[in-house]
């Protein structure tokens, strides 16, 4: 069926598929072409064919620096903002209390408030606490947004969680902290792992907070920002984003096949 009636109108299906396909995937099909093309400026016909570009990238210092920082980043923010989202989750479900709405609804404010807003309000308040900017307060700003994210993965699956298993474990002499720790951080141990693998990905490919609270050592895209001003670097960027844009899809479907497997 190519199109279906809404009211009297035809909505022609196809067409708006084909439309979003080629929105959502032809720059990336573009990116990935041009980084194996031998020129330097981006243009048709390709000159030739090579993967000298891959090759220098791992030969740029300062590219694999930014990377690593950008990892190291990642890895701490990623594990605060899932220690803090699976905290807010069990207050939420698992007790009662004066503001649990609020709580939830403070939880999820980094999802709504724009980037660039948090990025002016964190960089005024380190001022103001006189921190310098550094790869520290990347991870602080990264592991606020990240929170959302591993709230909302963790209350979806603890919300289908017997709480008859920690009832059973404290009726066994066990205190309800040593109840989620033997029982259930192991039953959610994939979904804990997708929750940490979705804020890692949050991480690495940030940039707008990331310019606003990065010091000397720049993370990645603020690195590959900040090398777009030299047109003869441009096929190395490219090739180093082609990798991040695979990496990062790997590593998103390695999440929700955790998830999936988990439900």
């Amino acid at each position: 069926m190519t199109a279906i009636g809404v009211g009297r109108t035809r909505v022609p299906l196809r067409t708006f598929y084909v439309g979003m396909l080629v929105l959502l995937y032809l720059p990336i099909a573009v990116l990935f072409i041009f980084s194996f093309g031998t020129g330097t400026t981006l243009s048709f016909p390709l000159s030739g064919l090579t993967l000298d570009w891959y090759a220098e990238v791992l030969d740029n210092g300062a590219m694999i620096d930014a990377a690593r920082n950008s990892l190291v980043v990642g890895v701490a923010a990623a594990t605060t903002a899932t220690a803090i989202g699976c905290l807010v989750a069990v207050a939420v479900l698992r007790f009662r209390f004066r503001g649990r709405g609020l709580l939830l609804a403070l939880a999820g404010l980094p999802l709504v408030v724009p980037f660039v807003v948090m990025g002016v309000a964190f960089f005024l308040l380190f001022v103001t606490v006189d921190l310098p900017r550094s790869l520290v307060t990347v991870a602080i700003g990264h592991s606020v947004i990240g929170v959302p994210y591993a709230t909302l993965i963790v209350l979806a699956r603890l919300s289908g969680l017997d709480p008859a298993l920690e009832d059973a474990a404290m009726d066994l002499g066990a205190t309800y902290p040593s109840a989620l720790r033997r029982v259930v951080v192991p039953l959610m141990a994939p979904t804990l792992l997708s929750a940490w693998l979705t804020c890692f990905i949050v991480s690495f490919d940030e940039i707008a907070l990331a310019i606003f609270l990065v010091g000397g050592d720049p993370t990645f895209p603020v690195f590959l920002y900040g090398q777009l001003r030299f047109a003869q670097r441009l096929p190395v960027l490219i090739a180093m984003a082609v990798l991040l844009m695979l990496g990062t899809v790997a590593l998103t479907l390695i999440a929700l096949r955790i998830r999936g497997r988990d439900d």
